[in-house]
């Protein structure tokens, strides 16, 4: 039982990484109806973000760590947020009135860019996050909770309630759902649509550098690749619970959280994971395609 509510802690704290990214992919399909396959590789640039403004602020050696814990976030949100409004502004954009499958494989087309160009710039070698939290692991009744486990899940907690919050009761978030509903009629009523869309962009993205930095100090190795495995977890996780539906997108990562931490346990080898988590998605494309709180698009005729 004890080894059970261990994993379950352990679940929790993948889960909230992976809510954090899927939000992104979440919040850009809700307005645009397009899957930002970049998003994971964006994730991947704001730990390596992370890793230099770490190494910065460290240095200073009176420095508290919680005030470089802070800055290395703040940081790597607004380096991330900015290469997101980038990205929209000049290669999806563009686009915006064209053939979706022309946006699609531009979306992997940047994803593809973000992981070469890191990689002929940073090397392939793994670098390592600095030591942002003191790690101390408290015992409860035979349970062990490290603080990084309780910074990983009270931190998400709080940015994923703020994003709720900005889109449900914000006027920003209500332009944003008005887009979703219908983006052709929206500009008539005043709404900026460029500027709502690219702060879309910035919002996810930025959430996603809070979960850069949040893994990178629980999975201490940055690499260039690590955008990938995550990412389609984090894709796979926003379809499970609805795509276009931020707390859906919740939902699902706290599955997906679960489903990796618990299959070893329950099949003979972790290398199922992949296996079932990709079976997970077939099954809700085939039963309830828009996922546990995803609704229904409505075709006008």
């Amino acid at each position: 039982m004890v080894h059970l509510v261990q994993q379950a802690l352990n679940a929790l704290q993948l889960g909230s990484v992976y809510a954090l990214i899927a939000l992104g992919y979440t919040m850009v399909y809700g307005i645009l109806r397009l899957i930002n396959f970049a998003h994971g590789d964006i994730f991947m640039v704001s730990a390596y973000l992370g890793v230099f403004a770490a190494g910065f602020f460290l240095s200073f050696r009176h420095a508290p760590l919680w005030l470089a814990f802070i800055l290395t976030m703040l940081v790597s949100m607004i380096g991330t947020a900015t290469l997101a409004v980038i990205i929209e502004r000049v290669a999806y954009r563009p686009l915006r009135n064209a053939p979706r499958v022309s946006l699609v494989i531009t979306a992997l087309g940047a994803g593809l860019f973000l992981e070469n160009f890191t990689l002929a710039t940073m090397g392939a070698e793994p670098r390592k996050m600095p030591a942002l939290i003191p790690v101390v692991n408290i015992d409860l009744a035979g349970v062990t909770v490290s603080t990084i486990q309780i910074l990983i899940v009270v931190v998400s907690v709080v940015v994923m309630l703020i994003l709720d919050t900005i889109v449900m009761k914000t006027m920003t978030g209500m332009a944003m759902r008005a887009i979703s509903f219908d983006k052709n009629v929206v500009p008539l009523m005043g709404v900026p649509l460029d500027r709502i869309i690219s702060l879309t962009f910035a919002i996810g993205s930025s959430v996603a550098a809070a979960g850069g930095i949040l893994y990178g100090i629980a999975y201490p190795v940055i690499d260039p690749y690590m955008g990938i495995r995550i990412g389609w977890w984090a894709f796979i996780a926003a379809v499970v619970g609805g795509i276009g539906n931020v707390r859906g997108a919740m939902i699902g990562a706290y599955i997906l959280g679960f489903v990796e931490i618990f299959t070893p346990l329950v099949l003979p080898s972790s290398t199922y994971r992949d296996f079932v988590a990709f079976s997970i998605l077939l099954l809700f494309l085939v039963s309830k395609p828009t996922g546990i709180l995803g609704r229904p698009s409505v075709q006008k005729v």
